[in-house]
């Protein structure tokens, strides 16, 4: 039998592309949801608080599980890159990632602490001041600061991936292009969020398939 080591380069890939795709799908039910149950403008009036909150509720509840897989993924993509992977690269990779869970989670957390404050008065908490200061801050983290993390770790990311060639030189491409996007118009367009889990999925579905075309190549009885 050899020894448990030997499965470690089969499995990390695995590992991350699953981890991947939690994310991806988690984050992107999550955002549709509350897409679809909060106005984008932030000066609404909260109309939605006593017809949606159920649904923003699962939507929040949806996003520490996203976390937990993005942190996964970002811990086994380290793990692959292994002796190659540079200093600088490896801190803004891992950085820009912390950064952007700490926000999203801020922005979840508070969002909660909205649909909580309407259950407790909700004859008079939509509309004050106190709900529009938390829709504004809400507004601002996900939409202006998270998003540029993201934005970050898909090109220190697709910076890694030209470099060591661990993903395809195509998905690496279209990484900086929506990085670029994100930088530039996130306060614009409604949508463009999901373009950041929607990569993170092609990633690991991409390493999904090479870690099975190489077990398929792979002599019969290897690793027996």
């Amino acid at each position: 039998m050899a020894p448990p080591a030997a499965d470690a380069p089969l499995r990390a890939p695995r590992a991350a592309a699953i981890a991947g795709i939690l994310f991806s799908t988690l984050l992107i039910a999550s955002v549709l949801l509350v897409r679809w149950s909060i106005p984008y403008d932030p000066r609404d009036a909260g109309a939605w608080l006593a017809t949606r909150s159920d649904t923003v509720a699962l939507a929040l509840n949806l996003v520490p599980f996203s976390g937990v897989a993005f942190l996964w993924f970002i811990g086994v993509l380290r793990d692959r890159l292994g002796a190659r992977e540079d200093r600088l690269f490896s801190t803004v990779f891992f950085g820009s990632g912390l950064l952007f869970l700490a926000m999203l989670f801020f922005s979840a957390a508070t969002t909660g602490s909205l649909v909580l404050g309407h259950a407790a008065d909700p004859s008079r908490f939509a509309g004050s001041q106190t709900f529009a200061f938390g829709r504004l801050i809400v507004y601002e983290i996900f939409n202006i600061y998270a998003i540029k993390m993201a934005a970050v770790f898909m090109v220190v990311t697709s910076t890694l991936a030209l470099r060591t060639r661990f993903l395809p030189r195509w998905i690496a491409v279209l990484g900086f292009g929506i990085a670029a996007l994100l930088m530039l118009n996130s306060r614009y367009i409604e949508w463009l969020i999901l373009a950041f889990p929607s990569w993170v999925l092609l990633v690991s579905l991409a390493i999904l398939w090479e870690n099975l075309r190489r077990r398929s190549d792979e002599p019969a009885g290897a690793g027996r």
